[in-house]
């Protein structure tokens, strides 16, 4: 699997292009705006879209899904069905925060804890996540040790949970109990900012540590 982050939005949102390198199939996670300029980096790869992955339903993650879905022409599947609200009010994020078209985005499938989402001849896991949002949920490719966690956990910090339903003792069980057995060799690409390991956030991370 061969992955490219691309930063979007005014919160420099990192919209990650997952892609098998045998077919060229390419998945696009979080794509919360800038549609133009992520269709031409796919182009520039010679990469085949073949859906939009969200990890929740916040408007800079998610804000630019429905445009870039319909020009694209492909389906929107997840994130869980519990940050359908977040989804439903896409408009007043826009609102809230000064950007985004705004648009209401329903996805073509929700994805469940435990589902696989296959991508050319490679799988994503999708594990679920709650706690920064109840529906969020984070894409992980065994072979290749790599994950792209959304807003879960960041280089020495983790996901807000100030938002409604937001759960800092959720998102703190869900770290340790379903990121870190994955492995401390796991490469994770965060929401925002830049990736690191699990090993290194177990270490030096001064909300999820394992000394805590």
């Amino acid at each position: 699997m061969q992955y490219k982050v691309i930063p979007v939005t005014p919160f420099q949102q990192n919209c990650t292009l997952f892609w098998c390198e045998n077919t060229r199939a390419a998945a696009i996670i979080d794509p919360g705006g800038e549609s133009q300029r992520l269709m031409t980096i796919l182009e520039d790869l010679e990469l085949k879209p073949q859906m939009i992955l969200l990890t929740h339903g916040h408007l800079d993650h998610a804000g630019g899904a429905v445009e870039l879905a319909e020009r694209l022409g492909v389906p929107i599947q997840g994130p869980h069905k519990e940050d359908a609200f977040w989804l439903d009010n896409m408009d007043q994020q826009a609102d809230m925060f000064g950007f985004g078209d705004g648009r209401k985005c329903t996805p073509d499938q929700w994805l469940e804890h435990g589902d696989q989402v296959s991508l050319g001849d490679e799988k994503l896991e999708v594990i679920h996540c709650p706690g920064h949002t109840p529906g969020h949920i984070i894409f992980f490719h065994r072979d290749s040790r790599v994950a792209q966690v959304g807003d879960v956990l960041f280089k020495g910090s983790i996901g807000r949970t100030d938002f409604p339903r937001g759960d800092h003792q959720a998102l703190l069980r869900s770290i340790r109990e379903r990121l870190w057995p994955l492995g401390d060799d796991v490469r994770f690409i965060p929401g925002h900012g830049p990736d690191s390991t699990f090993g290194e956030e177990r270490q030096t991370n001064p909300f999820v540590a394992d000394d805590l």
